[in-house]
């Protein structure tokens, strides 16, 4: 590793839309994939030696007041993926209200078709010959196909609206999680947000494309089969209206239950995925430790309680269907018996006077079954209701950026800087000009720039993370690096420096004070741009599942993303491993490689960024032997030729190799040291 990982003649690749190992928060497109409009940055200092002074004081005289300059080079337009429009959420339920309709319509042709069933079995016992009954039963086909056509109709079509109604809702649940900082401790586990989203969250799918068209017909099929019984038979139509309110009342006494246990099941399963995939992330060290045996029993335990609130579920809905079968078997009786005996003589009221003629006695009795199947259909997908109503709050609690109530019962989200802003961006230019594809990258000529070092000025910082006791950082802290200046973080564990390095990057705002990067104040409207003039190398880098090269760009755009990820693992010495390894894939967490070659990887991703002008480790050579903590400190001086480096350590020796260097302490004001 030797020399400046990217010269001017090299070309080089695009600028980056991230930061290094938190590009899981970071790499959300289209928010973050946008090129960089250019910035004012400073001369790199004119002392080479070591500078004594305070943090709370600015830089030596003579880099106090650097001259700033525009950048006269911009960096290029970079290629954005072309995205395919979503159909609003509200569009979604118009189409769900349609379908209902649809579905509803279908349901009431019965009406007609047992009309003319009956009048045809009337016109029979009154001795029509066998040929009168072709025209009935013609009509009772067409209006059957009719029926099967709209139904058919209405299916489809409340799949169709309730998808984008999900797909919203999925879309808002991960546009907030990206929209949390990495330091946000009450973030939902991975295994838990998968759940929620991947899974649970299908059951909106079932929610709002089953029980919302079925509680539309419920509510519209009774009342107009009860206009059609009540002037032939006024007892007809009171059996009816006694027995309807108690289906409704009963379910709705059962679904409150079945909500909680619906509810208490999801968080039971959404436990139980966090639990598995923490357990198989640190298999490894389960397995060092002899730990395995309980942890196999833990997560048998949580697959019990699972099974248990699952049974829960299946119980209550199992019951509130066989409540309804046993109201609705009950009011068809009852009105079977009063037509029968009616018939007979036996019962001669309830016909408004005179007696219901054979023809009007079947023609009640075939709309009585339909007058309770909209309410059997109902309480047969109450429990959709309930997995769906349970799935929603899961996903509208995953969407909640900001959990402080206004009571203060809950921790506050971090959130993070620009990551809103973007959004609205993108939503307004998606709904103004619709998809399209963008204009690809032009080509960097020979002879571009490299990346200008950037200058660092915070403020009057303070921090301190949601439930804390004490602040993250010195009160009030203050520090002054000039552009190309080394700086080395070096304090104890919980002095801060991680959480400096955080907000320098834009990946946390501090509850006060000002962060300015190459003269530009870090804000909401800047961060996700100055994030691009930025490389992080983190203490531990997250390897994913894949080949060498698509873990060093992250999918990040460049000219030609193979060859500058090639120059990059070649630059970070790691161009033997990728052709050892061949094609085969590196195992996720980093299966399959060392810890020197993992922090190698991570140097290649810095080094694939040409237009970061500030480079940020975080404890870059912890838990290396000697040797190869030497050749990593080499390499990222190397890589901060021309830029600006932070380095939070605890290695004294990659210290003193600094121009300066910063002591945190806890909670009390930092002091500079040579």
């Amino acid at each position: 590793m030797r020399g400046n990982p990217w010269p001017a003649e090299a070309g080089g690749g695009a600028p980056l839309p991230e930061t290094g190992e938190q590009a899981p928060a970071l790499r959300k497109a289209p928010t973050l994939l946008r090129g960089a409009t250019g910035s004012d940055v400073d001369a790199p200092p004119s002392d080479g030696s070591p500078v004594i002074a305070t943090a709370q004081t600015a830089a030596p005289a003579d880099d106090a007041t650097p001259a700033r300059q525009a950048d006269p080079t911009p960096p290029p337009a970079r290629k954005t993926p072309s995205v395919r429009k979503i159909t609003p959420a509200g569009q979604g339920e118009g189409a769900a209200r349609n379908a209902a309709l649809i579905q509803a319509a279908a349901a009431l042709i019965w009406a007609p078709q047992a009309a003319l069933i009956a009048f045809a079995i009337g016109s029979l016992a009154r001795g029509a010959p066998a040929s009168a009954m072709v025209a009935p039963a013609a009509g009772v086909l067409a209006l059957g196909l009719l029926r099967a056509a709209l139904d058919a109709l209405g299916v489809r079509r409340a799949f169709q609206g309730a998808r984008p109604i999900l797909t919203a809702r999925r879309l808002g649940a991960c546009e907030a999680m990206a929209a949390r900082s990495p330091l946000d401790v009450n973030r939902a586990a991975s295994g838990e947000a998968a759940a929620i989203v991947g899974e649970q969250a299908e059951a909106v799918q079932a929610w709002l494309s089953r029980f919302q068209p079925a509680r539309l017909k419920a509510s519209i099929v009774p009342l107009v089969i009860l206009a059609c019984v009540t002037p032939l038979s006024w007892v007809a139509g009171l059996i009816l209206l006694i027995a309807a309110p108690l289906i409704p009342l009963f379910m709705a006494l059962i679904g409150w239950r079945a909500k909680a246990a619906s509810e208490a099941q999801l968080v039971e399963m959404g436990a139980m995925n966090a639990f598995l995939l923490d357990r198989l992330r640190g298999l490894a060290t389960i397995r060092t430790l002899g730990a395995v045996e309980t942890t196999a029993t833990r997560l048998r335990a949580n697959a019990e309680t699972v099974r248990r609130k699952t049974m829960a579920v299946l119980r209550i809905a199992f019951l509130s269907s066989a409540v309804l079968e046993l109201f609705s078997a009950l009011g068809v009786a009852l009105v079977a018996v009063y037509i029968g005996f009616h018939l007979l003589g036996d019962l001669p009221f309830g016909a408004w006077g005179g007696k219901l003629t054979l023809a009007q006695g079947l023609f009640i009795l075939l709309l009585a079954p339909a007058f309770f199947e909209p309410l059997r259909e109902l309480s047969a997908v109450w429990h959709d209701k309930a997995a769906g109503e349970a799935a929603m709050t899961a996903l509208d609690r995953l969407s909640a950026l900001d959990r402080l109530t206004a009571s203060g019962d809950g921790p506050a989200a971090i959130p993070l800087p620009g990551a809103r802003g973007q959004d609205r961006q993108d939503a307004a230019a998606m709904e103004a000009d619709g998809p399209r594809e963008a204009a690809p990258a032009p080509s960097l000529p020979a002879s571009a720039p490299p990346a200008r070092p950037l200058m660092v000025t915070a403020r009057g910082l303070r921090f301190r993370y949601p439930g804390a006791a004490a602040p993250a950082l010195p009160d009030d802290f203050s520090v002054d690096i000039a552009a190309g200046e080394r700086v080395a973080l070096l304090g104890p564990s919980g002095g801060g420096k991680s959480t400096l390095l955080a907000l320098l990057a834009g990946l946390a705002a501090p509850q006060q004070g000002v962060i300015t990067i190459g003269g530009q104040r870090l804000d909401d409207a800047s961060a996700a741009r100055l994030r691009q003039r930025m490389a992080w190398i983190g203490q531990q880098p997250h390897v994913f599942t894949g080949g060498l090269e698509a873990n060093v760009s992250l999918g990040r755009a460049a000219p030609d993303v193979r060859a500058s990820a090639g120059r990059a693992l070649r630059w970070a010495s790691l161009a033997d491993v990728a052709a050892s390894r061949g094609g085969a894939i590196i195992g996720e967490g980093g299966v399959g490689l060392s810890g020197g070659e993992a922090l190698r990887l991570a140097l290649a991703r810095a080094a694939f960024n040409q237009d970061a002008g500030l480079v940020l480790a975080d404890e870059p050579t912890a838990h290396l032997d000697r040797a190869t903590a030497g050749t990593i400190a080499e390499s990222l001086l190397e890589l901060a030729e021309g830029r600006t480096l932070i380095v939070a350590t605890h290695d004294p020796e990659l210290a003193r190799r600094m121009d300066r260097i910063i002591h945190l302490a806890p909670a009390t004001p930092p002091e500079e040291r040579s």
